[in-house]
């Protein structure tokens, strides 16, 4: 399909062939990276290597996503939905429920996790066109149920292993402001602002890499040294969603990258 705008759904033929190549010039890196996860995953913890889920796609279509399992295969998944639908609720900064620990993490999880590593076997999505390298994130279909009707038009582009939120702020901006930002990606996809948003997702993954370690090991200190009064740290998800209530909205740049369009596309 051609890009069109106003809401309707779109699938461009140069998007298809840029994923395409960019796949098999990386070959030589990402399969070889791949098998070694492969490997890690299966002797880390006791379970099948990937993990299917399913998620919404272009023009809200099912599929189902693959990811490195990265939870013990008994753990509930219902603190993480609890925790999302708060967080599109609210506006506030969306911090990763395990950011600061999570016991339903597998060995290693935390780690595939905050590199993004779990959603590399995503490329296989890309390649049966049913993904991009990059567009907006896929949701799960219990997160596009909660959606107004303006918020569902990210759904009209293919989702992304990479997006333009994720290169943008990700988890310090509230859930309207991803929504807004997949909104402007779509209204102004192009080869170079793929290409750009690529590049820079290399430097963003290390970053992440670097907070997540700055959590684990702020998380290893409150529970060596436990203050009076203060939340168990055993109960999951309790004390960080207790915390997160008492933060300020976070003001971020955006909306002088909504309204500057043409400067963020062409420079």
């Amino acid at each position: 399909m051609m890009h069109t705008t106003n809401g309707s759904i779109s699938k461009l033929g140069w998007k298809s062939a840029l994923d395409i190549t960019c796949i098999l010039l990386a070959l030589p890196i990402w399969l070889p990276l791949m098998i070694l996860l492969m490997i890690v995953t299966r002797l880390a913890s006791p379970g099948p290597v990937f993990y299917r889920q399913k998620r919404v796609g272009l023009g809200g279509r099912p599929f189902l996503i693959w990811k490195f399992r990265t939870m013990k295969v008994s753990a509930e998944t219902q603190t993480h939905e609890h925790y999302f639908h708060e967080l599109m609720a609210g506006d506030r900064p969306m911090t990763k429920l395990d950011t600061y620990g999570d016991p339903r993490l597998a060995p290693f999880g935390r780690f595939l996790r905050a590199s993004g590593l779990d959603e590399l076997p995503q490329i296989f999505n890309v390649l049966c066109g049913e993904m991009s390298l990059v567009g907006p994130r896929p949701c799960t279909p219990n997160e596009f149920a909660h959606y107004e009707p303006w918020q569902r038009e990210r759904e009209n582009g293919l989702p992304g292993l990479t997006e333009y939120w994720q290169v943008n702020g990700k988890n310090k901006t509230t859930f309207n402001e991803m929504i807004r930002m997949d909104l402007f990606y779509l209204e102004n996809r192009s080869i170079l602002l793929d290409l750009k948003i690529m590049l820079k997702t290399g430097a963003v993954i290390a970053g992440q890499l670097l907070e997540s370690q700055r959590g684990h090991n702020a998380m290893g200190a409150n529970c060596a040294k436990p203050e009076s009064g203060s939340i168990p740290t055993s109960v999951p998800g309790t004390a960080i969603r207790m915390g997160l209530e008492n933060n300020l909205p976070i003001k971020t740049a955006f909306e002088n990258k909504w309204n500057a369009i043409d400067t963020r596309v062409n420079e």
